[in-house]
């Protein structure tokens, strides 16, 4: 399987710079970053560290969520949710990786309902790729990237975080 990489330090302090300035854009003081189980996380508390407020992070899975767990099974390495936040009334900034079908995020927005009615929903993604299945798009995206259909883009990590194009198999 051949793979290539891709650096994720400058996508990091790409999506951090954009998410600052959409925040004090829309006048948000007090946003929450909620990360897709697994990636999604990485990345929420890489982008903790980087924005001026250092907003709280919470974790989302969605293996419960998704509109294919009845015929792919439900994943072996499930984790619980932490959301450690009041949701209600709040700007909730929810971060992935990379957005391609945009079947995940469906999920996660349903997942995120659970608990409770944000104010807003922002999307912040590292990687937009091509593909959609769905009309879900990134609010912020630190770049797009085009592969074809026979290649997949994967986070590893969590230290360090590197991406890792690689062939389906």
């Amino acid at each position: 399987m051949a793979e290539s990489e891709i650096a994720v330090e400058p996508l990091l302090t790409s999506l951090a710079e954009q998410l600052d300035a959409e925040l004090e854009r829309r006048g948000v003081e007090a946003p929450a970053l909620v990360g897709i189980h697994t990636g999604g996380v990485w990345v929420a508390r890489e982008l903790q560290q980087r924005l001026h407020d250092h907003p709280p992070v919470g974790t989302l899975e969605v293996a419960f969520h998704r509109d294919d767990h009845a015929t792919s099974g439900i994943k072996a390495a499930v984790q619980p949710s932490e959301v450690p936040v009041e949701v209600d009334g709040r700007t909730v900034v929810l971060v992935d990786d990379v957005i391609h079908t945009a079947r995940t995020i469906r999920a996660a927005l349903n997942a995120l309902f659970d608990y409770g009615r944000p104010a807003a929903v922002l999307l912040a993604v590292l990687l937009d790729r091509n593909g959609r299945e769905l009309p879900i798009q990134p609010d912020l995206a630190a770049r797009r990237i085009e592969l074809p259909e026979h290649q997949r883009i994967k986070l590893r990590g969590p230290d360090p975080l590197r991406f890792v194009v690689e062939e389906k198999d």
